[in-house]
């Protein structure tokens, strides 16, 4: 194993674990504020809202956890980028917010953009030597 190899692979897992810190910790906060998410998500004129919170909860927690360790890192990945577009279309239009809410919403909105980005960047090169996948 090379020294460059082995940077690479140390990069990636910091990499993925940077990426799935977001997730991680916004999936436990759905844990400990469910009726609080469930409520924003009905809100927001969402049908089943305790079910999408759930599947948020899944994504989130589930998914970082899975990004970390590098299982089925691809398709994990994947997924969890086309959640992410999804969250960012339905709560974080910023074209749509109040004047006082754009700059934040936009923030927000393209911040998913992003993570989506990092996230499709690990579907197309895979995880890494330092993963479950061994990828």
């Amino acid at each position: 194993m090379s020294a460059a190899t082995t940077s690479r692979d140390w990069a990636s897992l910091a990499g993925r674990a940077m990426l799935a810190a977001i997730f991680i910790e916004s999936g436990f906060g759905k844990i400990t504020g469910f009726a609080g998410t469930a409520g924003l998500i009905a809100s927001a004129g969402w049908p089943l809202p305790e079910v999408a919170t759930l599947v948020a909860i899944v994504f989130e927690l589930g998914g970082g956890l899975l990004l970390v360790a590098g299982w089925r890192a691809r398709w994990v990945a994947l997924a969890m980028a086309a959640f992410t577009i999804v969250a960012g279309l339905m709560f974080h239009a910023y074209w749509d917010a109040s004047a006082a809410e754009r700059t934040m919403q936009f923030i927000h909105f393209w911040k998913n953009v992003s993570m989506a980005g990092g996230l499709l960047m690990v579907y197309a090169f895979g995880p890494g030597r330092l993963s479950l996948d061994r990828g």
